[in-house]
């Protein structure tokens, strides 16, 4: 053994590195003798001792050229790294405003992250709600104190009977196997937890089952039996048949027996079952809108944000952005005759429906539609006579006046239900005998009664008061041709009445109005004159189709006509301070609500022009086409009085709306150093800029 020892520890330290097999076999004889025998293979060993030398002398350490060389101070330098718990992934930059300070102040971010959380019912015992658990169930405290570290054996003083020099006892009990320490232990006190836990479980009745049941009484029941052949298939046909006819028979001598001096009325259509719907009338409504929004969500958005970038790199250029499209399927073979908005309720306008072809004079319509809903109409009147012409009460938005072909007026009140008109003019009553072509609200009369003005083809200018339930009219002014007579009865001679085609009153002033005819006149008249006008301008060569003021300026108004022109007048002068060709017959024009220089003429030739004579006082900076010509044509315009949108409607009974881009209703820009100013008299200074610029009062023709 000793020699194994001397044989391996030399071994050893000649050739660490070298591998060494070793085999150790341990036999253990009956004589109790070991025998250990090692063998080696010292070829192998030699041979490996000499490799490891060679490669341990031969080669030295490599340095790489770019090492970095330290000093001895540098290598003994130690540099310390703290541990910390904050969080590497939370955010640092947080910030929140300060209203108290008026900007942002960094808010401090937690660093802890919860991995796991349990809220468990246990309680300490020393806490003030297990005490007062412990109070209110009655249970004693306990005295026994846990953290003395000392058995109860160590507490009681050393008496002669029970030396603490005692050996032998001592010894024994310090014995964790003697019988003295396993009595000890079990004589111990159990130590009980510190934190009081009590379970407490309840269980509810269950509701007993009830079980209903119903058994309705069989439906009768009876045997047919019968022989169908050819001519009993053809009776049962022709009863059939006669029942349908003895029914529409019915229909027919039913309203004839009610009233038969009265026309056809409109019948508002009721629940069947009698159920009354309009308790649910206004929530369906609502839904219908946030339906119909949803489903034109795109469009909604493109009126409420879009803005038309492309605008700052066209400079005197704009565009029209279409919107919705409004159609009603009883409106088929309708024409718009007339728009007007709602001036409390920007959203809603109203929309009139005839027929401007006159051989093929049918039914009217009166629609409102509101920007809300543009699927189906909020109101809808149908009328036996087409419409030409509509204005809604400034005030008393409820109240709507119309003028219908055959030549009467009617006043419609949208708060009361029904389908008829609230006054309606007569033969009884002074009704126009031609066409009403223009109705306008006036100002309450002294004794606070309602009251509108009318224009005809058949020369008279009306006025007309609303007397409890009764119309009553006021011929104001007769057109007639200026020095042309024609031989009446008798050898009399009479006047010529002209025809009246449109006609607009006043902004300021509330006796001035001008009237256009159908020869291409605008007659200047007054409501305290009604023998002759204040003045007459040879307007147009053809009917005046719409004559308007402007909103701002108080002398300036408009006029447009089937020859093609429009025409800018300022009525202390007899001849146009501008004129427009747009190679079309003209339908309407219309000034703009926010711009005193801007205004939208429509043609038949399907396109809409947008004049801003700020920007270009010689043609229109947009003007694209809405219809294609051969489709239809335009009949009127109109601007939204607060929304920068227009609506326009056509032959087909169509009205289309159209966003203006902000190039056509840029406002002016401030000076350095200088406020934008706003209101009426900036616009009337730049309609007054204007109306300078042109010193001689002839035609700028464009």
């Amino acid at each position: 053994m000793g020699h194994l020892a001397e044989s391996t520890g030399n071994y050893l330290d000649l050739a660490p590195p070298a591998r060494l097999v070793v085999l150790v076999t341990c036999i253990q004889r009956r004589t109790g003798a070991a025998t250990q025998q090692v063998l080696l293979d010292d070829e192998e060993r030699v041979d490996t001792v000499d490799r490891w030398d060679e490669s341990h002398h031969g080669k030295g350490l490599i340095k790489p050229p770019d090492q970095l060389e330290l000093t001895e101070a540098e290598l003994k330098e130690e540099f310390t790294r703290i541990l910390t718990a904050n969080n590497p992934h939370a955010p640092a930059n947080i910030v929140l405003y300060n209203s108290k300070e008026c900007c942002y102040k960094p808010t401090v971010v937690e660093q802890m992250i919860v991995h796991f959380v349990v809220e468990g019912s246990l309680l300490h015992q020393d806490s003030d709600e297990a005490r007062r658990q412990k109070a209110k169930g009655g249970l004693p405290e306990e005295t026994a104190t846990f953290d003395t570290g000392a058995g109860p054996d160590e507490a009681k003083p050393e008496t002669l009977d029970t030396p603490a020099d005692d050996e032998g006892g001592a010894g024994e009990e310090d014995r964790p196997d003697s019988v003295a320490s396993k009595t000890n232990q079990k004589k111990e006190a159990k130590v009980t937890n510190q934190f009081d836990y009590s379970e407490r479980a309840c269980q509810n009745l269950n509701n007993p089952h009830r079980q209903i049941g119903c058994q309705p009484e069989p439906p009768p029941r009876s045997n047919f039996s019968s022989l169908a052949n050819q001519w009993v298939i053809y009776d049962a046909y022709m009863e059939e048949l006669q029942k349908q006819e003895r029914n529409k028979e019915k229909q027919k001598a039913a309203p004839s027996k009610k009233d038969p001096d009265n026309t056809k009325r409109a019948v508002v259509s009721t629940d069947s079952h009698g159920h009354d719907i309009s308790k649910v009338r206004k929530a369906v409504k609502i839904i219908e809108r946030m339906v119909n929004q949803n489903t034109f969500d795109e469009i909604a958005q493109d009126f409420k944000y879009y803005e038309d970038d492309s605008d700052e790199f066209r400079a005197q250029e704009g565009t029209l952005l279409p919107l919705w499209k409004f159609q009603y399927d009883q409106a088929k073979g309708l024409s718009v005759t007339a728009l007007c908005w709602n001036k409390k309720y920007q959203d809603l306008f109203a929309v009139g429906m005839g027929s401007y072809d006159f051989n093929k004079q049918e039914h009217g319509l009166l629609v409102f539609y509101s920007l809300k809903n543009t699927a189906f109409p909020e109101y809808s009147y149908p009328t036996k006579s087409g419409i030409l012409c509509i204005d809604i009460h400034e005030q008393h938005s409820y109240l709507v006046a119309v003028g219908f072909y055959d030549g009467c007026v009617a006043v419609y009140n949208l708060n009361k239900e029904g389908m008829d008109a609230v006054h309606k003019s007569t033969a009884k009553t002074g009704k126009h005998t031609d066409p009403v072509w223009q109705v306008r609200w006036q100002k309450d009369d002294l004794d606070n009664n309602h009251n509108f003005y009318s224009v005809s083809s058949d020369g008279r200018v009306a006025s007309w008061t609303l007397v409890k339930n009764e119309l009553v009219f006021t011929d104001v002014i007769k057109l007639s041709l200026n020095g042309a007579m024609s031989e009446g009865t008798e050898g009399s001679q009479q006047p010529i009445i002209a025809c009246g085609t449109a006609f607009d009153f006043h902004k300021e002033i509330d006796y001035l109005f001008l009237v256009g005819t159908g020869e291409g006149k605008i007659h200047k008249c007054s409501k305290t004159y009604s023998s002759h006008f204040l003045e007459t301008y040879v307007a147009h060569s053809m009917a005046v189709d719409a004559v308007k003021w402007n909103h701002f300026h108080p002398k300036v108004f408009i006029s447009c006509s089937s020859d093609w022109t429009i025409k800018i007048w300022d009525h202390t002068i007899n001849t146009p301070i501008f004129t427009f060709d747009l190679n079309a017959a003209v339908g309407d024009v219309s000034w703009s609500p926010y711009s005193s220089t801007v205004f939208s003429a429509v043609t038949i030739d399907g396109t809409v022009h947008v004049f801003d004579l700020n920007i270009n006082k010689y043609e229109a900076i947009c003007q694209p086409a809405v219809m294609a010509k051969k489709k239809g044509k335009l009949t009127r315009v109109e601007f939204n009085p607060i929304h920068p949108i227009i609506i326009v409607g056509d032959d087909r009974g169509y009205v289309t709306s159209l966003k203006l881009s902000p190039n056509l209703r840029k406002k002016p820009k401030a000076k350095k150093g200088q406020e934008l100013a706003t209101g009426p008299e900036v616009e009337v200074a730049k309609m007054d800029k204007l109306l300078s610029l042109l010193q001689q009062p002839e035609n700028s023709t464009a």
